[in-house]
């Protein structure tokens, strides 16, 4: 149900005709409106009683939502939102149980305070994380009020919420969460101007190397030394199999499948020390 936040108030020409409320008083007089909607069974009579009760209360819901504004959210959608709040409120009220302000006011605030939590966090953040960013927000600004006040640490803000230092540290980062920048930002402009992107590392593939090296150490000193020596030739100084035949007075292919050969050796002493070096689990079907 959308409601038309724009709509004040409505009724037949006998109300239209009758003394008008104050211009701020959004807290009218419908007791009568909801014993009669919880008299009445589902259908259109019923929904025309709730459509006049929810014209009627809209202007508090709109007061409610106005306390939210200037949090990076629009004044229309906090209204609607407001007014959703509204309905939800009108069709679980009970008029037996007190007066409808009371039980109207808390249910709305919450319906917004939901809406922030759930719906503007531009990333996922558990509840009790949002909780320390209140406030940790609130009592920093506390600590500021006076001009001149410096930033407070994180011991004073915990003193001052009774957090630990941790949970304030947590929710000073959740601080920064709420919204987030494009990867392309720019984080400088002119000519040395950079994005956000920029300042991003990356997957160092050196480490694989390191570790390949360190793994083929071993079985590289258990080569025999002209082996060693071609391997040496080939992938340290960069020489072409046809230089080295020259140089050790053999045939290009031999190189070759020297090179091939002793690669392979060294890559099957490796796997299996790996192999070895891997737990085992029992065989199925059997214990220790």
């Amino acid at each position: 149900m959308l409601i038309d936040i724009s709509t004040s108030r409505s009724g037949t020409p006998e109300d239209q005709a009758a003394p008008t409320r104050r211009q701020h008083d959004d807290a009218p007089e419908t007791e009568a409106l909801f014993r009669r909607l919880a008299a009445l069974p589902e259908g259109p009579e019923r929904d025309a009683v709730r459509d006049e009760l929810v014209t009627a209360w809209l202007p508090m819901a709109h007061r409610i939502a106005g306390r939210f504004r200037d949090r990076g959210e629009s004044i229309e959608d906090l209204r609607q939102v407001a007014a959703l709040g509204l309905v939800k409120a009108i069709d679980r009220f009970d008029p037996d149980r007190g007066a409808f302000e009371s039980y109207a006011v808390p249910t709305i605030t919450g319906e917004v305070k939901r809406h922030f939590r759930d719906r503007m966090w531009a990333l996922r953040v558990p509840r009790r994380v949002q909780e320390l960013r209140n406030k940790v927000r609130v009592a920093r600004r506390e600590l500021t009020q006076n001009p001149g006040s410096p930033e407070p640490s994180i011991a004073a803000v915990a003193a001052h919420t009774g957090l630990t230092e941790e949970e304030v540290s947590t929710g000073m980062e959740a601080l920064d969460s709420f919204s987030t920048l494009s990867l392309d930002a720019e984080m400088s402009s002119g000519a040395d101007g950079y994005s956000l992107a920029d300042t991003l590392g990356a997957a160092d593939s050196s480490y694989d190397v390191v570790i390949d090296r360190e793994s083929a150490k071993e079985g590289l000193r258990r080569l025999p030394e002209r082996e060693r020596a071609i391997l040496y030739m080939r992938f340290f100084e960069d020489m072409t199999q046809s230089r080295i035949a020259d140089r050790l007075g053999i045939s290009q292919m031999h190189v070759s499948r020297l090179i091939s050969r002793s690669c392979a050796r060294v890559r099957d002493e490796v796997l299996a020390e790996r192999t070895a070096r891997r737990p085992h689990g029992p065989r199925p079907g059997t214990t220790r």
